[in-house]
């Protein structure tokens, strides 16, 4: 009788319990799903230790595994709140593991080379290997120097990078507080030229064009679609931060990263950083929304002569026209004023540059990651931002060569230690070190600052770090609920709806700069001329070669659907031609040292051969501790351009045509010389980053192009070299056969130029 009563009494309590609990659980398998009507969603790990603790019949995650709920569990309290709760609790261990951002991570790993990995001891072998473990160094990286920021690059299939989330974040959820991971990305949303869009068929993930494509669309409206879209993507793949918007102004045209800029406007730079952020960030807080990592804080677009900051012949940023404020527009008046409720971009990332003598305060000429004045005085104290303020990558590394990408970048700052590197930027403003996994050199910088400051006083400077990286974990909702159903992700990236918009806006990034005779559009099924196209052989950024070639520079199935190709220039009704612009050195040989010269040499915007009688006699700024000299002068030397045969090409089509049409179709990353391909071509059709599809549906009149210039085109190299670096729309512009100078803002439509009112809004 009295276990009767036990086992009612037992069934009662159950019921009570039941009928006080609101959540539902469930089992996904590797994970479990937790549903609180009219709260938060949340996931965690079975294997992982973590409990649901019910509050008010509410579900919680115990993060912390203490039995209790802590503040920075409660879903119910803002980000901020739950940012100081938890780093107050964290070590100095755990803080400085916050700090770090993880060299790049491909999934899976490269058996070899760069960014390479391996699985218990041994390099990825397809077939034997499980794409989505974690490699032994994630482990390590994870669980010893208590990093959470992951820089993902390749993936084999979204499918593959969500299960490799999940491992990821079961495997950060069993260690310490529960810290979930902060995956990002660079951009990757760029074209496979060659690949056919079909509308009713996905990709891998949706495809556009480059920034300054979609900043040649002048639609700000456009790029914000971009970042809901891409949001969307990036969220399906378990990324959280964009390492995007780049919003430099491109001021100088022989800038290498020219192509990922919004073009040379400050304000229509502005807009679409604005626009970037709020389709990224979304309207609110929450599990839809990305971080938005902006870059390069103060502007990068000014380097001497052209050179990039990767490399230290190019570290230095200079000011000839003392024009350095409207470099911090797209910032000021773009990604921290957004229109949406997240109101600025979270994170943002100075650039390796030395910004030459733009430092009032303390007259330092250092790289902008080591520079207190620009990240302390100027960006927190004058403009209000608190978001997250993390260096570039390989910024806190040591420098040993001149020329190479991957070399350490601590401009200005070349014979401190690594430790002092880490030290002198975490007291100059930042928060974090991009591309530095390992923990030592953070704790070693703390303790300097103890030595130096305090303890207390290091405490709260790390403290503050800390919760501002927290800050934007809690914000996109991963605390909650980090894992991904992996069907679902495949069913969301690059799904045909996406690809869609992307290959709408593609069209919208297209060019018309000449259309000489009304030649465009051409009617399908007349009889083109394609000539192939020579690639000479080439080196990538990180040395790997690419042999010479020589092909169809485009698809000719695409071609052959609208067109009847033909071999004999004679049988044509025209000539249609792809090429690229010039391609550029970085502005550096090594052959010229052991010709008795300093190294440097002119970054050519043409075709041919160019020598630098007018370039500057004296560097503006100079130095390194691996040169003995400051001039870093090129004046008088000779670049060539290996593309020239490009130029050829069009000249050579020219005159087998015979006075038939020659349509142009260039692939541009810069400004470039129009002058020696602009009188052999009839038309000429400008494309940043597009499909083959795009230009060839352009050309045929299915779609009209519509896009603008967001760049001036030089008239020649003596214009490039008389222009001051920081400044924009300063060019003498090409002016061609038909009268029209190719100035920002121009480009043509089937009617004629175009004069609309988005000319007039970001015109200078």
């Amino acid at each position: 009788m009295k276990k009767s009563i036990f086992l009612v009494c037992q069934i009662l309590l159950i019921g009570a319990v039941s009928a006080q609990n609101k959540w539902i659980e469930t089992d996904k398998g590797d994970f479990k799903i937790v549903s609180n009507p009219n709260g938060q969603k949340l996931g965690y790990s079975p294997n992982s230790g973590v409990k649901i603790i019910t509050v008010n019949g509410l579900a919680f995650k115990d993060l912390n595994k203490n039995g209790s709920l802590d503040k920075f569990e409660d879903w119910r309290i803002p980000a901020d709140l739950r940012a100081k709760d938890l780093a107050s609790k964290l070590s100095i261990k755990e803080i400085a593991g916050l700090m770090l951002y993880s060299s790049h991570q491909s999934i899976p790993a490269r058996p070899g080379g760069y960014f390479s990995g391996t699985y218990g001891g041994k390099p990825f072998k397809a077939g034997e290997t499980d794409p989505s473990d974690l490699t032994d160094q994630q482990k390590k990286f994870l669980a010893d120097d208590n990093l959470r920021h992951v820089l993902i690059t390749t993936v084999q299939t979204p499918e593959i990078a969500a299960k490799w989330n999940n491992k990821l974040q079961a495997f950060c959820e069993s260690v310490g507080f529960g810290i979930p991971a902060n995956n990002s990305t660079d951009p990757r949303h760029g074209t496979r030229a060659k690949a056919e869009y079909d509308a009713a068929s996905g990709g891998e993930i949706s495809m556009w064009p480059s920034s300054l494509g979609m900043a040649a669309s002048f639609d700000p409206a456009l790029i914000q679609k971009f970042g809901e879209v891409a949001a969307k993507e990036y969220r399906a793949l378990g990324i959280t931060t964009a390492l995007s918007p780049q919003v430099d102004i491109a001021t100088e045209p022989r800038w290498a990263r020219f192509n990922g800029t919004f073009g040379e406007s400050p304000s229509l730079s502005a807009a679409m950083a604005q626009a970037y952020c709020d389709g990224f960030q979304s309207n609110i807080w929450g599990n839809k929304s990305v971080n938005a990592m902006v870059k390069h804080w103060p502007g990068g677009g000014t380097g001497e002569a052209g050179r990039d900051a990767h490399y230290a012949i190019g570290k230095f940023g200079v000011y000839p026209g003392n024009n350095f404020n409207a470099h911090l527009i797209p910032f000021t008046q773009g990604a921290f004023k957004l229109k949406g409720q997240t109101k600025m971009a979270s994170a943002i990332m100075p650039y390796y540059t030395i910004s030459w003598n733009q430092d009032p305060k303390n007259h330092e000429n250092v790289a902008n990651n080591y520079n207190k004045y620009l990240l302390t005085d100027l960006l927190r104290t004058k403009y209000k931002y608190d978001g997250v303020v993390c260096t570039d990558w390989g910024v806190v590394s040591l420098h040993r060569q001149m020329d190479s990408f991957i070399d350490g970048k601590p401009w200005g700052l070349e014979k401190l230690t690594l430790n002092e590197l880490h030290y002198k930027a975490l007291m100059a403003g930042v928060d974090q070190y991009g591309g530095n996994n390992d923990i030592k050199p953070v704790i070693e910088a703390y303790n300097m600052g103890v030595a130096e400051h305090g303890e207390s006083k290091m405490r709260s400077r790390l403290e503050e770090s800390a919760v501002r990286l927290l800050k934007n974990i809690f914000r996109v909702g991963v605390f909650e609920n980090p894992y991904l159903d992996s069907q679902e992700t495949k069913n969301t990236v690059g799904k045909p709806e996406f690809m869609k918009i992307g290959y709408e806006a593609q069209l919208k990034a297209i060019v018309m700069l000449k259309n000489q005779s009304k030649v465009l559009p051409v009617a399908v099924k007349k009889t083109v001329y394609v000539p192939k196209r020579f690639v000479p052989a080439s080196r990538n950024f990180l040395g790997m070669e690419t042999p010479a070639s020589e092909d169809y520079p485009v698809n000719m199935d695409i071609v052959k659907k609208y067109y009847n190709v033909t071999e004999n220039a004679d049988e044509a009704d025209f000539a249609l031609v792809f090429i690229e612009n010039p391609s550029a050195s970085i502005g550096y040989d090594k052959e010229d040292i052991k010709n008795g010269g300093n190294g440097y040499i002119p970054i050519s915007l043409q075709y041919s051969d160019y020598t630098a009688t007018e370039a500057r006699a004296t560097s503006i700024a100079g130095g390194d501790a691996l040169e003995s000299f400051t001039n870093r002068s090129y004046k008088d030397k000779t670049a060539k351009t290996p593309n020239i045969t490009d130029a050829k090409l069009v000249e050579a089509t020219k005159a087998k045509m015979k006075g038939k049409p020659v349509v142009v179709s260039i692939n541009t990353s810069n400004p470039m010389v129009f002058s020696e391909i602009e009188p052999h071509a009839s038309a000429i059709l400008l494309s940043f980053g597009v499909q083959d599809q795009a230009i060839i549906e352009t050309l045929v009149g299915k779609s009209e192009p519509s896009a603008l210039l967001p760049m001036q085109m030089p008239a020649d190299m003596v214009t490039v070299e008389k222009q001051a670096e920081d400044v924009p729309f300063d060019l003498k512009c090409h002016k061609d056969s038909e009268g029209n100078s190719y100035d920002f803002g121009f480009g043509m439509n089937w009617k004629g130029v175009i004069k609309d009112a988005r000319v007039l809004k970001f015109k200078k």
